[in-house]
């Protein structure tokens, strides 16, 4: 495939004219924009892009439309305050689309954020076919999630949950002294519960097993509460003589059954670890009342084509289109997405119960078809399928026609979040409108990243302007014009480099970008690595993994591709890790959900085994996406360690020996080191009610976060606020002579983090930059070798530079004699792999096969495959 020609300038009429922008790192800018065109936003990581784009641009747009609403309409929108900066002329009203996490609950999924769960419940409703004598029901009564319609056992989740012998004791060989009783709480309190067991007389050194069925089952699973005495640290002997003498005890205990105490802590702890731990001995199985369908039984009567709405929302956007077609063209008395079910039928069990149970529900003899609709009701179908089709359709020229309706949002990408966003803004078809997207591609093959060029010219053909922060190099490509920000990160960016049609930024030399976008990087060719072994793993079942056979090179680097929504994840971060880890001996981590809850038992587990290789690998890392820490306390410093180091530092200054300051002294979470008024926060909120919500500087530390005797210690001139303020760039200067500090800075800096600050905090920092920490806190160890790293798509939120130094470091473990494993959509990384593994062909149930396996020259030369055509356009 030939490179796409940039693009020139075709002239523009109107301009946005942004003067004195101070947002952030920006150094006082001014720039003009075009308005009516496609606006590329370029640089590398932290160097002001987004700063402008979304920072300066859309904050002000918000700004001044909110300022047009009254005062009560603006209390209930969450504002994003006003940007530094003087003037912003010519600014339309402005539309961001982020890279952001989906809503925090499981009862959001694809079909509320698009509204077509809206649109399904009308149709059902309106043009439904009732069993005979049932009334109608209305649209509420179709939602799982409105006391009338949600199914009574499951209150509409789908699943239940349930407590058996056999999660919370794995292994009955063990007696209750030996803590067979896996699931009762650690250190003291299941000592306790094991003395109570005693004064009641059960024997806590026989095997488990070897228990009569009738004590086994009171102990797990009474419901009552006795209290008794308990003689502490006594043998069985001592407490029954004890108990004979009426001797005082040491404590009245209560005990708790111990199925009780897992469903008692899940339900009222505050302790995120604590809801973790019993979690897991918690199963989540398919809820036999409504089979999964969420919905209670008179809604699920209800049928439209042969399905009931519960079916038909498991069922793929693509084929839900398939069942709604006929429908939409107004044709009633052929039957129905036939062919449809039995696709489905065949592709898995899943599927066929889906269709099954669709079937058993249509509440008419005639499942086949739409039959005896009145021309009322064929009028409301037809209106309402042809809706859903043509929504529908949007989603699949974005690539998002394998996604169920009822997949939650939470388990999507950010891309595919983005994506589902993109779309409904593409059929609101508004005008004039200034759309702002945070790195569109980011999570996208390049064979889907063709859909969102078109849907980016759609929106731009439509009359409205489209600014993009993005580091895709075919995106930047094909813009009308370019900002490019740097030239480097942090305080060393905020300054436009340039500012034009794509073609100018060849002559800017300071440019990070300019190599990369006009190919004048000659790339020396890596000796390819001969693998050391294989790691394989057969019978794969996971999502849409069939059955699936796959192995890996050992001591090599590989990347594993295809096309969105294909499997890829399911193959590496799902099946390879937990083998792996199971083989390990590491214990299952249960999936995380939005609410904690844990995931049902058949959709959360992997069902396979490694057939080879394993034994060759001792240590495996995961290093996902997920944040560091989920409050502002965590940051940078605190989760590589190196804030230890910082403190102990200030420790052993002679002020802090004087005044017998200790290292926690200098943590801004500990009372005697922070500030009172803000208690470490640094910041204190301020409503004003109808306008945004202010976060002033507190006025007692002045956003030090630290007391005023804390900051009167000093090393090296600095106190321990300056120090968290550095970026790692300048802490890495300042600490010359600290080798312990200056191994995690220089870590950091090689993996293109230099432009964070130390005490950044978590909630800041993307998914990508997480991740890259992540990393980093890992390299930080001794290498021995023999250890497996899986990363999925570590490259997200990359500028090209950026993703240099972070393959250095990768192909730096490989050396050391480890294997790496990436999931990957960035074809420069698929390039210099040693072994590349294409997943696919499509997406959802049109993937999950292996179609092409080797090196990048023979993945390259695949017929079949879908990533075949851009890795030969990187390796030509």
């Amino acid at each position: 495939m030939a490179k796409k020609q940039l693009r020139r300038d075709p002239g523009f009429d109107a301009f946005v004219r942004v003067r004195g922008a101070r947002e952030h790192n920006l150094k006082d800018i001014d720039v003009d924009i075009p308005r009516d065109a496609l606006v590329v936003f370029s640089g590398v990581s932290g160097s002001g892009k987004s700063s402008l784009a979304f920072g300066t641009l859309y904050a002000e747009a918000q700004r001044r439309y909110l300022e047009s609403l009254s005062p009560y309409a603006r209390r209930l929108i969450d504002q994003v305050g006003v940007p530094d900066v003087d003037s912003i002329e010519g600014l339309p009203p402005a539309v961001a689309l982020q890279q952001q996490r989906g809503s925090p609950n499981v009862r959001s999924t694809v079909g509320s954020v698009t509204t077509l769960s809206s649109l399904l419940r009308m149709l059902y409703s309106r043009a439904g076919t009732y069993p005979a004598k049932q009334p109608m029901l209305y649209a509420e009564d179709f939602s799982p999630n409105t006391p009338q319609g949600a199914c009574p056992n499951c209150h509409g989740l789908g699943y239940v949950y349930e407590v058996t012998e056999q999660t919370m004791v794995p292994d009955p060989s063990l007696s209750i002294r030996e803590r067979a009783i896996a699931s009762w709480p650690p250190a003291w309190h299941g000592q306790n519960l094991r003395d109570i067991l005693v004064t009641l007389g059960y024997d806590i050194d026989k095997p488990w097993s070897d228990l009569p069925k009738k004590d086994r089952e009171w102990i797990l699973f009474t419901e009552e509460q006795p209290s008794v005495p308990v003689y502490a640290g006594f043998s069985v002997a001592e407490t029954r003589a004890a108990l004979r003498r009426k001797a005082e005890p040491s404590y009245m205990g209560t005990y708790m059954g111990a199925r009780k105490y897992v469903l008692h802590t899940f339900a009222s702890t505050q302790s995120a670890l604590m809801k973790k731990r019993v979690s897991r001995y918690m199963i989540g199985a398919q809820c036999p009342l409504c089979d999964g369908r969420r919905l209670k039984r008179e809604a699920l009567s209800v049928s439209f084509a042969g399905l009931d709405i519960g079916s038909l929302s498991q069922l793929s956007l693509d084929r839900i289109a398939e069942v709604l077609k006929p429908a939409a063209e107004g044709r009633f008395d052929a039957p129905a997405s036939a062919a449809t079910r039995s696709r489905a039928a065949g592709r898995n069990a899943e599927a066929k119960r889906i269709a099954a149970g669709g079937l058993a529900h249509a509440g008419s003899s005639d499942v086949r078809r739409t039959p005896n609709l009145s021309e009322e009701k064929r009028i409301a179908a037809q209106r309402i399928a042809h809706d859903l089709v043509e929504r529908i359709g949007t989603l699949q020229a974005l690539g998002l026609g394998y996604l169920a309706m009822d997949r939650a949002t939470p388990s999507l990408s950010p891309g595919e979040l983005q994506r589902l966003r993109l779309a409904t803004q593409i059929r609101s078809n508004l005008f004039g409108v200034v759309y702002v997207l945070d790195e569109p591609s980011a999570g996208l093959h390049p064979a889907d990243s063709e859909a969102l060029h078109r849907a980016l010219d759609q929106l731009k053909a439509a009359g409205n302007t489209v600014f993009v922060v993005e580091h895709d190099l075919e995106t930047l490509r094909r813009a009308d014009w370019l900002v490019d920000v740097g030239p480097d990160a942090g305080q060393h960016g905020g300054r436009i480099l340039y500012s034009g049609p794509p073609d100018g930024l060849r002559e800017i030399e300071a440019s990070r970008t300019r190599p990369y976008l006009f190919d004048l990087l000659a790339a020396e060719p890596r000796p390819s690595r001969k693998p050391s072994g294989w790691l394989e793993l057969r019978g794969l079942h996971r999502n849409n993994l069939h059955g699936l056979d796959a192995r890996f090179p050992l001591g090599a680097f590989t990347a594993v591709t295809g096309v969105s929504g294909s499997g890829k994840s399911s193959l590496v971060s799902q099946a390879l890790v937990e083998l792996v880890g199971e083989h390990l001996g590491h214990e299952p981590v249960p999936e995380e959900s939005d609410n904690d809850m844990p995931q049902p038992g058949p959709l959360a587990r992997v069902s396979g085994r490694l057939h080879a290789g394993a034994d060759a690998i001792k240590r495996l890392v995961n290093v996902d996406q997920k944040p560091i820490g989920r409050t502002p306390r965590s940051n940078l410093a605190t989760y590589t360690g190196l804030f230890d180091h910082v403190r102990k530092l200030f420790a052993a200054t002679a002020m802090a020996k004087t005044r017998r300051y200790n290292a926690g002294r200098f943590s801004f979470n500990v009372a005697q080191g922070r500030c009172d008024t803000c208690e470490g926060e640094g910041f204190v909120q301020v409503e004003l009610l109808f306008m945004p919500t202010v976060y002033a500087p507190c006025p007692t530390c002045h956003g030090s976060r630290y007391n005023a005797k804390t900051l009167e210690v000093v090393c090296n001139g600095r106190n321990i606020a300056e120090v968290l303020a550095m970026t790692v760039d300048e802490a890495f200067a300042f600490f010359d002579g600290e080798p312990a500090i200056r191994r995690s800075l220089s870590l950091l800096r090689d993996i293109g983090l230099g432009y964070l600050r130390l005490g950044q905090p978590a909630t800041e920092l993307s998914g990508g930059e997480a991740q890259r920490i992540k990393l980093a806190t890992e390299l930080q160890r001794s290498q021995h070798g023999d250890t497996l790293y899986v990363l999925d798509e570590p490259t997200t939120g990359l500028h090209a530079a950026d993703v240099d130094k972070l393959m250095a470091q990768l192909h730096g473990l490989v050396e050391a004699g480890n294997t790496v494993v990436v999931v990957e959509h960035e074809m420069r990384v698929v390039a210099d792999a040693d072994w590349v593994i294409d997943i696919g062909p499509g997406a959802g149930e049109q993937g999950g096969q292996i179609v092409a396996s080797g090196t990048p020259q023979q993945v390259a030369s695949s017929k079949t495959s879908r990533t075949a055509p851009y890795l030969r356009e990187v390796l030509a």
